[in-house]
């Protein structure tokens, strides 16, 4: 309660020094007419999320809902004071209707279908055995989500490789590969690409474009590992450590739920396709009846997933709500806290972020693809991935056709800088610090929050770098 007292008073402080009382229509804000000072709940918002589990965890644990709630007060209060009741709900509405629920829908069902899935048994790990696990877990990304794959093959590869003395490098890897880039090449990979495909961004537009640079930085990955897992196999020779895994044939369970995979895929498909021009109108908000549909099938999805699925494999797998509800609140946070940020970024060069479509456009207008790579990518990597796509989603245009055709390049660019940076650190995206906790809580001596940028300094910038020559220029 005195949170929400604070953001109140902070808010009408706030609202204060912000922009004009005109009159809007019902979801117009007026983004030309906003100043910077309407980002400052969305940058504290995002902040919150990188710092909040590093420098305050047990206190971001109770409570990360209660700063989400605290940021989307200081956006919603000044927007209804200055803005009036109705464009403020009006905004509200449409990025909840047209965005955010379908979001969190999309990733609940991935999220329940996924923890559904449970591999058994022990394999050795061996550079090819362990490579072969990458590779897999690296093309299941693009299906079931990168949180979905991590959460499935994540404990056959620790188990796997629990009698060896080397073992960091196979979980970092992992991370770099199966929580990130892995999920490029589908809407149903990664939020970021969800969320352009909500915008009209075609299912496999994604695939298409992205498939050349992500197939380059997985076979490099992939042959890199092998040539340092070898050298750690036979630097360990003989292995010393007892395997803690009794020897068992490898067993896969919950069948059922790769029929409802497909059944999420032929549902988003659908959603694409099926056009039959019937709409809802909440508010001056369309909703789209095959967008309706879209998601109260993808709930029966994950509802018959529940059903259908023994409870000693979800037990098996670890699994429970905690992290999807943790994305639930904060993504409701981050989707309100970014309203006015959108709507400036809409206003182009008209708006408060003039100087930075100047940064990302050359001297004649043009975009430079470079900047959109590196700077989605420089924010992904500490920050969530998802709201930065929108946002350079938005600088480059924000129209999906022209961005799919004339702008293919440049939203090429943000797609990849967004999906594959978010490697660069243990925050830039969400199964990054899942792995994490899951592989320290198996003993592995994973590194620091800055130990592992090392790595991810010493390799992926550099395959970065190469990328950005050769596909980006």
């Amino acid at each position: 309660m005195a949170l929400t007292k604070i953001a109140i008073r902070g808010a009408v402080a706030l609202a204060l020094c912000l922009a004009s009382t005109a009159a809007f229509a019902a979801g117009d804000i007026g983004g030309a007419t906003l100043g910077a000072a309407w980002a400052l709940p969305f940058a504290g918002m995002l902040l919150s999320i990188a710092l909040g589990p590093v420098l305050f965890p047990h206190l971001w644990e109770h409570h990360y809902g209660k700063f989400a709630a605290f940021w989307a007060v200081l956006v919603l209060v000044p927007l209804v004071l200055w803005r009036g009741f109705d464009p403020a709900l009006g905004a509200l509405l449409h990025t909840a209707l047209l965005e955010y629920i379908p979001f969190i829908i999309l990733l609940f069902a991935l999220f329940t279908i996924a923890g559904g899935i449970l591999i058994m048994g022990n394999l050795h790990g061996s550079p090819a055995t362990n490579t072969t696990l990458l590779a897999i877990g690296t093309l299941m990304a693009s299906v079931v989500g990168t949180t979905g794959a991590s959460i499935i093959m994540i404990r056959p590869l620790l188990r796997a490789n629990d009698n060896r003395r080397h073992n960091v490098h196979v979980v970092v890897f992992f991370i770099f590969l199966v929580s990130n880039i892995g999920g490029s090449l589908t809407p149903l990979g990664d939020p970021p690409l969800f969320l352009g495909f909500l915008r009209g961004v075609s299912f496999f537009w994604t695939t298409t474009h992205l498939l050349p640079a992500t197939s380059f930085a997985v076979i490099v990955l992939l042959a890199l590992f092998f040539a340092l897992d070898s050298w750690f196999f036979r630097k360990e020779g003989k292995p010393v450590l007892k395997d803690p895994t009794p020897d068992r044939a490898i067993k896969l369970y919950g069948k059922v739920n790769f029929l409802l995979l497909g059944g999420v895929i032929a549902t988003i498909l659908m959603s694409a396709s099926w056009k039959p021009g019937i709409a809802f109108d909440l508010h001056g908000v369309r909703i789209e009846l095959q967008n309706l549909a879209r998601d109260l099938i993808l709930l029966g999805l994950a509802g018959l997933s529940l059903k259908l699925t023994p409870g000693p494999v979800r037990a098996g797998n670890e699994f429970s709500w905690g992290p999807i509800k943790e994305v639930a609140k904060l993504f409701a946070g981050i989707f309100i806290c970014i309203i006015p940020v959108l709507a400036m970024l809409q206003a182009g060069k008209d708006g408060a972020f003039a100087p930075l479509v100047a940064l990302v456009s050359h001297p004649d207008g043009s975009p430079n693809n470079f900047a959109y790579f590196w700077l989605t990518g420089a924010l992904s990597s500490f920050l969530d991935n998802a709201p930065t796509y929108l946002v350079f989603f938005e600088l480059a245009g924000g129209d999906a056709k022209a961005l799919m055709t004339t702008g293919a390049l440049t939203l090429t660019a943000i797609s990849a800088g967004a999906v594959f940076m978010g490697a660069n650190s243990y925050i830039g995206n969400a199964p990054n610090f899942m792995v994490y906790a899951i592989a320290k809580d198996r003993k592995v001596a994973m590194p620091s929050f800055f130990g592992y940028m090392l790595w991810s300094g010493a390799i992926l910038i550099p395959l970065f770098l190469v990328q950005t020559f050769v596909f980006f220029r």
